[in-house]
């Protein structure tokens, strides 16, 4: 056998040899891309009506620590300004200490738009009670702060909410 006729043999072999190397190359990407998309399917099912809830409790979050919903519910009648203002700093920050692991469920934005929510309240709140005395009745701090809070044109809380429907949408695809 001389050298053109075993490169009769081995060229149309390595050829046959590529073209198949190709093709099951190609076969197993196409494969490995289809099991990811199921995983991501099935992980997304899983993952969003978490990640539903955790909006849900950052939108309750918001609402209960507005200043008319903290006053119903904790000021007293024989409270003072300065157990109110304990009160109000302890309630906004055990709510916003329950509900930090919802983080991880949003962007890092709207997670400082939350943030900074709660801040601007206990802001509030500190800022009232310097201009009361802090042995009148808790009436005049509630006022202060209700009053004060209501006259912003666009609150911190109602940035937040806006954000976070925003941002809800967004994920669900509504927009």
């Amino acid at each position: 056998m001389d050298t053109m006729e075993i490169l009769k043999i081995v060229l149309p072999a390595i050829l046959v040899l590529l073209t198949a190397y190709l093709l099951i190359d190609k076969l197993l990407r196409n494969e490995e891309k289809r099991r990811n998309f199921e995983l991501r399917k099935d992980s997304q099912s899983i993952i969003t009506p978490i990640r539903l809830r955790a909006y849900e409790r950052l939108v309750l979050l918001l609402e209960r620590t507005t200043p008319a919903v903290l006053m119903l519910n904790v000021i007293k009648s024989d409270m003072t300004n300065l157990e109110l203002q304990t009160q109000l700093l302890a309630i906004i920050r055990r709510e916003f200490a329950h509900n930090f692991s919802q983080q991880i469920y949003v962007s890092d934005e709207m997670w400082n738009y939350i943030r900074g929510a709660q801040e601007s309240l206990l802001r509030l709140v500190n800022s009232c009670a310097v201009q009361c005395n802090p042995t009148n009745p808790a009436t005049e701090l509630a006022e202060r702060i209700i009053q004060v809070y209501s006259s912003s044109e666009e609150t911190p809380t109602e940035l937040a909410i806006d954000k976070l429907k925003n941002e809800v949408s967004e994920y669900i695809g509504c927009r």
